[in-house]
Order: C-alpha cells, then sequence, then structure tokens
C-alpha cells in the first residue's frame, strides 16, 4: 500500500537517505563521480534543502510503500503566472515500470491543479531515459536549455510542459 504525505525541513533525512538510495545510482552513466558529488552538495545538503523548502517555497512530498520510503518529488511556482515546475521527482528503481511513478506525479498534478495551475513543466537531462517517460505522461519538449551550475558543470536539459 503506497502513501503520500507532505515533507518539510523535519524529514530532509529521509530526504538524503533516498537520496544515497537513489540519486548516485541514476547519474552513475550520465554524470562523472567528480560532477555527482558536486551536484549532491550543491542540491542536497541540509542547507540546501532548507533553502528550497523554506526561502524557495519548494513544496516536497514523500512516497512510501508502507513505511518503507520509496521515492520523493518537489514541485514550486515559476515567474509565470498558471506555470509551476517540478524540481525533483525521484523514485528507487525497483519500483520503476509498475505505474508508481506515475502515481507520484499524478499526485503533483492533482496539487497543482488544486492551487489553480494550468500547465507543468520540467527539465530534463537530455540523454536521460526519463524523457520517455515523461513524454509517455503527455509532457512535450518546448526548448533545450543548457545551464551553467557552476565549478565548470553544465546541465544540457529539454524544458518540457504538459497542459493540465
Amino acid at each position: 500500500m503506497y502513501t503520500i504525505r507532505i515533507a518539510d525541513t523535519n524529514d530532509i533525512p529521509v530526504l538524503q537517505q533516498l537520496r544515497d538510495e537513489i540519486w548516485r545510482p541514476t547519474y552513475k552513466d550520465l554524470l562523472t563521480p567528480e560532477q555527482i558529488d558536486y551536484m549532491l552538495e550543491m542540491m542536497y545538503s541540509t542547507e540546501a534543502l532548507t533553502s528550497q523548502m523554506v526561502e524557495k517555497q519548494h513544496r516536497f512530498i514523500l512516497l512510501y510503500d508502507k513505511q518503507r520510503p520509496i521515492g520523493f518529488a518537489s514541485y514550486s511556482t515559476t515567474a509565470e503566472a498558471g506555470i509551476y515546475k517540478l524540481q525533483k521527482i525521484y523514485l528507487h528503481s525497483d519500483y520503476q515500470g509498475k505505474g508508481v511513478g506515475k502515481l507520484l506525479l499524478e499526485d503533483i498534478i492533482e496539487r497543482v491543479r488544486i492551487e489553480n495551475g494550468t500547465t507543468l513543466e520540467l527539465d530534463v537531462k537530455r540523454d536521460n531515459k526519463a524523457r520517455f517517460f515523461y513524454e509517455k505522461q503527455g509532457f512535450v519538449i518546448t526548448q533545450e536549455k543548457d545551464t551553467d551550475i557552476g565549478n565548470g558543470y553544465w546541465m544540457r536539459d529539454y524544458v518540457m510542459r504538459r497542459p493540465l
């Protein structure tokens, strides 16, 4: 039985546990170990997660299979009215391909609709196979984006959108 709940700063250790279990395996073939270490610190340190939750107002949710945390996601508003950004969505690999990721995404979509959002946007690394999951869920590529994330690293992404 899956449950989804809102996360807050008290859940940062759970998010970091999931980061360790999911993030490195997800990107091991897409990024160098040095870039992974850099990005994990940049995005998932206690300070970074606290800033995302408190200052940037990113909303985080946690997905559980019974008592076991198996995934998480976050989303936020953007400068464009009605457009929300899916900041993160991660699921344990042993749950992928079973409809569980779709369940997590649909929860975010429902939350965005309740907040009167009209479009959900995300960035996905161009060579990340997750792009095909997003396309199956109705997202379309709207542009390519190259972002300097510091330390000589670049994220070469597709921007994808889905009308709600």
